[in-house]
């Protein structure tokens, strides 16, 4: 079970912020550091404001070494496919072969309307996530010295010259995630690498992942998507520190439990990541929300990470 240290900006971090979290998590061994990609905080004021996710990830590229970089998720109404498709591999290159793109079809409308980005029906953001995937993936696989072109209902790229390529051959991966029972597995199963299940009980999980593998037999995909989950973060060295931490970010103990949450002493951490890992699921992001508590990513890289198979 690899670990990810999953964190959402928008609640309220500066650069800083975020550059010591994604340090930290990579001394102490984590598998990579991803970020959310929204403009508005939800239920507080978010200070000193949102942080764009691509430049974020830029910069971590040069302030880190080893840790896996990316977004859970990109929102497909935020940028257009093509110039989407430079940024990441121009981070990709950055970081020298680092850069994870999770792209989703983008939720909530709050952001839209506050920063002017539209927000069509869902239908609509479904079908232009799928034309940004294809969009998105041809112009990363296209060969160096031929062109690429793409004629779809929202989008047309005409003799494109495909450039930069990232540095991962072929290409960074792709992560599609969500709850969607029809067209988010057969985009997972067309175009990613990794499908995430986002904060679902592990009891969900099962029927979820199989229909993933159903949708990827569907279209002879030989070998499903890997598979991981998302869940919330809340450790502590024994039940008062569990409570502190969920005082901290304004949650509940038993709420978070009874959702999926890895919230517990370590051992109990450990027993919820297992029952995880039965389900299939290779990758844990761990939400991490007070992101000024380094000894609660510490606690988690010392006396859970072991413990791990």
């Amino acid at each position: 079970m690899r670990l990810v240290i999953f964190t959402e900006p928008q609640q309220g971090a500066s650069h800083d912020d975020l550059r010591r979290v994604a340090q930290l998590a990579e001394q102490t061994g984590y598998d990579g550091f991803f970020r959310s990609d929204h403009y508005v905080a939800m239920g507080r004021d978010g200070l000193p404001g949102p942080t764009d996710a691509w430049l974020t990830l830029a910069a971590l590229a040069v302030q880190t070494s080893r840790i896996r970089l990316g977004t859970l998720v990109t929102s497909a109404t935020f940028r257009l496919p093509g110039p989407l498709a430079i940024s990441v591999a121009q981070v990709d290159a950055m970081s020298g072969g680092r850069v994870e793109l999770g792209l989703g079809g983008g939720w909530f409308e709050r952001e839209h309307t506050a920063y002017g980005i539209p927000f069509p029906p869902v239908g609509e953001r479904f079908d232009r996530l799928e034309e940004q995937l294809e969009i998105i993936d041809g112009l990363w696989t296209t060969p160096a010295g031929q062109q690429y072109t793409f004629q779809g209902k929202h989008y047309q790229v005409t003799d494109s010259p495909a450039l930069p390529k990232p540095v991962q051959s072929p290409r960074p991966p792709i992560i599609v995630g969500g709850a969607g029972k029809k067209r988010t597995p057969a985009l997972a199963a067309r175009y990613a690498d990794e499908f995430n299940a986002p904060f679902a009980k592990v009891a969900e999980l099962p029927a979820m992942f199989d229909r993933v593998r159903a949708a990827s037999e569907q279209i002879g995909r030989a070998q499903a998507p890997a598979l991981s989950a998302a869940a919330v973060l809340c450790v502590g060295r024994d039940e008062a520190e569990v409570k502190r931490r969920a005082a901290a970010i304004g949650r509940d103990v038993e709420e978070m439990r009874g959702n999926g949450g890895v919230v517990g002493t370590p051992d109990q951490a450990v027993e919820i990541l297992g029952r995880y890992a039965e389900t299939g699921a290779s990758r844990m992001y761990l939400q991490t929300l007070d992101l000024t508590d380094l000894d609660h990513i510490e606690l988690v890289a010392s006396a859970v990470a072991p413990q791990l198979s």
